[in-house]
This record gives structure tokens, sequence and C-alpha cells, in this order.
């Protein structure tokens, strides 16, 4: 897929964290004319990256920070984050005034919230912008990014951010970007589950199931994990996408915000169990459809 990028003022940029998602996102930063430089704790990674995209790579998060005008983390969880971010080592310590921090690690409200706290203390933005659309959507730049932030920081970072999306929508203060993640990651735990049963039951009674989701992908039924998922989970393929270990993460933090909110997820938690199961049968790496694969069929 060929991206088409908006026109936008060249900026100097530092992306932290290239794993399957940040490596292409930060490769549509510097593909859309930003000047990018990047660090990974893999430091070879970092190295093939800047070699691939005529980038920078930085051997500490300030290096890669410092003369940024907006620097972008994508990193495992809360903890890796505060990694990252915080100490001598790290992306703020490097940081320029008036420069904006733009998180894309799916992550808690609350390490949102206090990072924001620290970067306002020290002269700079931040802005919580978790991501939505898997590795192809990071591939092909058509993310959905869900952010928090004030207006002013929002729309500063909007242009340089539609680099690896196709929407960055303003939710609210910061903080609501990882919550409406977490709404998006609850919606995907009950789509994957009935999916899952209803290829079971499909083949249990003898049916073609691609024709049969070819059928109903055209009315009511339809989503995105049945397009996109339905016939590699009907093939037993699942050697890809997004992994077990990091939906659990994310559950757990939905799971955990629900407790603080007095919002009921008895949905979450059940397929949080199932997911449990299959990490346990050394499923973890395996794409969440993997569901599947508990029901008889």
């Amino acid at each position: 897929m060929d991206k088409v990028y908006e026109a936008c003022d060249p900026k100097t940029v530092a992306f932290i964290g290239l794993g399957t998602m940040g490596y292409p996102m930060a490769g549509h930063l510097a593909r859309a004319g930003h000047r990018v430089t990047v660090y990974n704790r893999t430091a070879h990674k970092a190295q093939k990256w800047a070699s691939e995209y005529n980038g920078l790579c930085a051997s500490t998060p300030r290096e890669a920070a410092e003369d940024a005008d907006f620097v972008f983390t994508c990193v495992g969880n809360d903890d890796d984050l505060r990694s990252v971010v915080l100490g001598k080592d790290g992306a703020f310590a490097g940081m320029k005034a008036g420069a904006t921090l733009v998180d894309c690690t799916t992550d808690s409200a609350q390490v949102a919230r206090e990072l924001a706290q620290k970067a306002q203390e020290m002269g700079l933005g931040f802005m919580d912008a978790p991501v939505s659309g898997g590795q192809a959507g990071a591939v092909n730049g058509v993310l959905t990014v869900m952010c928090g932030a004030e207006q002013a920081t929002f729309d500063a970072a909007r242009p340089v951010v539609m680099a690896f999306a196709q929407a960055v929508t303003r939710i609210g203060e910061v903080g609501c970007g990882q919550l409406a993640k977490m709404c998006n990651q609850i919606c995907i735990a009950g789509i994957v589950q009935s999916l899952s049963e209803s290829i079971a039951f499909g083949l249990n009674a003898g049916l073609d199931m691609k024709l049969v989701l070819e059928v109903i992908g055209k009315g009511a039924a339809q989503s995105w994990q049945m397009d996109n998922r339905g016939g590699t989970m009907i093939d037993n393929q699942f050697n890809f996408g997004f992994a077990i270990d990091w939906m659990r993460k994310d559950l757990g933090l939905c799971l955990a915000e629900a407790k603080k909110n007095g919002s009921s997820l008895p949905t979450v938690a059940l397929i949080d169990q199932f997911y449990g199961e299959l990490q346990a049968k050394g499923e973890g790496r395996s794409d969440t459809s993997v569901l599947i694969k508990r029901l008889p069929h």
C-alpha cells in the first residue's frame, strides 16, 4: 500500500521503541519528511532502521530526544515507559523546553497522568496516543490513534501523528486516550470469542465456514476480526498478528481500571481466563484469534 502523506512542516522527531508497531511507525515519520532519530534497547535493530530509512540512531533515549520537537514512545508497559522517559538517560532529560512527548504505548491512564504532570513541571508537553489497527495498520500507515491531551498540544501534534495514521482523534484530557483504548480492547475480546464460537459451531454442523463467513460478513455480523481473521482461524493459522501476551496485558489494564470506576466486565474476565489457559499451553506469542483452539471443532 502506498501511503499518501498530508502536508506538514518537517519536524525533528525521536522515536523510542522499534517493535512490531514502532518500527514501521517510525518509518512513516521518516517517509513523511521528518528528521527522525531512533532508540531501541536492542541496538542492532535501531541501526538497521537508520540504514533502511536514512535516519539516525542514538545510544540512549536522552540522546535521541535532544533537539526533537516531538518524541514518540512505543514500548511494552508502564514500567518500560518509565524506564525510557524518566531518569538521567530518559527522554525527558534530553528534551528541549516546549517539546512534546507522544506516548503510543498501550498502558495505564495512571502512568499517562503521572508523566504528564512531570512534563508540565519541566515545561514539556505530553499526549497519550495509543493506537489500533494492528501490525498491518502500522505497516500501511493507517492506524487509528486515540489521544488524551490539552487541545493546543493535540493540535500541534496531530499533523505529525498523521504520518502513520488514518484517524487521529482527541478523546479528552490526558489519560482519556488510554481509557478509549481499553474500550477498544474490551470490544475486541468479545468479538474474537464470539467469532471463535461461531466458526466452531459451523464446522461441527458440517458447513463450509468460509462460504458462511463470506455471506454473513455482508450483514450485521460483519467485523474487522471476521474479515481479517475468520479465514485464518478456519485454516488453523495463528503465527502472526497481536499476541496473547500483549492482549492479556491490555485486558489486565481494563480489569484494573474497572475496579476503580465501578464497572463490571464479566465477559472480559472470562476471556482473560481463556487466554491464560492458552498461555499455559505455550500459545503466548500466537495471535488472539487462537481462542478457537479451546473449542472442539
